[in-house]
């Protein structure tokens, strides 16, 4: 008996890591010390003594069961990029730059070349959004799950200098909401998507003329990320108030995290168009209104809170980066919340 006769396969372990050597390459910073194999990711903080008062943020997420669409459509190419958006996002909320990511993939039997191009997402994530993949976990776990199944997590940790931190301490009514554009579900609220439709390769094969796409096609669109769009209105001078990102729990819990207590925020359906991804969930799942907005983002990946005076200049900002802006809405005087009109 030997460890690979128990399930572990060290070889493909060490096959893993070789074959993820350029993509892990092509993210490093010039902070990052050392090269991949070490015991732990260095990453000098030089930079940052150039801050009055710099504060570290970290976040960790995975994809959810958006992986099982990856297992189904065996494809397994962009899910990386969606557990890298879900940390960085969160860190940019905050007005911070992220640094450095570290992911985690458990396996029920490693197979290097789809754990490489798992990987090569991670690293696509990476770049993105600016962050060094400074290491990584490829723990494989016999017995525990199915051979071709894995989960995929991830750690992030950036910097902001306090003075820059968003906070939404000081949003006030008369304020204006500004909506960034998603890209899709992104990465939540896909165990309701499965109960909606059927998880087949047919089903996910099958094209919709509305979506433009085959139902896989729009259902694993990998997660926005928003770090370049964030440091652009930075860039432009503009004060950002709040910030939340559009994730479990949709509008409805999301947004009243940046929100300081006496005031609402007040969205307008209809100033922007619903994707046609979440139209066709609502006819399909017969799901009402409340439901959508309270467990999918709506085609709303962010939503920060500006002076009015900013408004225009936040939208232009953001196309510079290739997004799309919108303004969604106001801040009203009243119980902490959100209000749909």
């Amino acid at each position: 008996m030997d460890y690979k006769k128990a399930g572990v396969d060290i070889e493909a372990g060490y096959k893993s890591v070789e074959l993820m050597k350029d993509a892990v390459k092509s993210t490093v910073r010039p902070e990052v010390l050392g090269g991949i194999g070490g015991f732990a990711g260095a990453f000098s903080l030089a930079k940052i003594k150039e801050m009055e008062d710099p504060v570290l943020l970290s976040g960790t997420d995975g994809c959810g069961t958006k992986v099982k669409l990856a297992f189904l459509m065996d494809k397994h190419d962009t899910i990386g990029i969606d557990a890298v958006a879900m940390c960085v996002n969160d860190i940019a909320c905050s007005g911070g730059e992220p640094l450095f990511f570290l992911d985690y993939i458990a396996c029920g039997k490693n197979y290097p070349e789809k754990i490489a191009t798992i990987v090569g997402g991670v690293a696509e994530g990476c770049r993105q959004s600016e962050a060094a993949l400074v290491g990584g976990e490829t723990a494989e776990h016999p017995g525990l799950m199915p051979e071709d199944e894995y989960d995929l997590a991830g750690f992030a940790v950036g910097v902001v200098d306090r003075k820059d931190m968003i906070t939404g301490e000081t949003i006030k009514p008369g304020d204006t909401l500004i909506g960034i554009a998603s890209t899709g579900v992104h990465s939540n609220g896909f165990s309701l998507v499965r109960k909606v439709f059927e998880m087949t390769k047919e089903s996910l094969d099958t094209y919709y003329d509305e979506l433009g796409k085959t139902l896989g096609e729009a259902l694993i669109a990998p997660t926005r990320i928003y770090v370049k769009a964030l440091k652009a209105v930075k860039a432009a001078g503009v004060t950002v108030k709040g910030c939340s990102h559009i994730t479990g729990g949709g509008f409805y819990e999301n947004i009243p995290r940046m929100l300081p207590e006496g005031v609402k925020a007040v969205v307008k359906k209809d100033s922007y168009t619903v994707p046609p991804i979440f139209k066709l969930l609502a006819k399909t799942g017969d799901i009402d209104e409340h439901m959508m907005y309270n467990t999918f983002n709506m085609g709303i990946g962010m939503v920060l809170a500006v002076d009015p005076a900013d408004a225009e200049k936040t939208i232009e900002a953001l196309k510079s980066t290739g997004d799309t802006a919108y303004i969604v809405g106001t801040v009203e005087a009243g119980d902490k919340g959100v209000e749909l009109c």
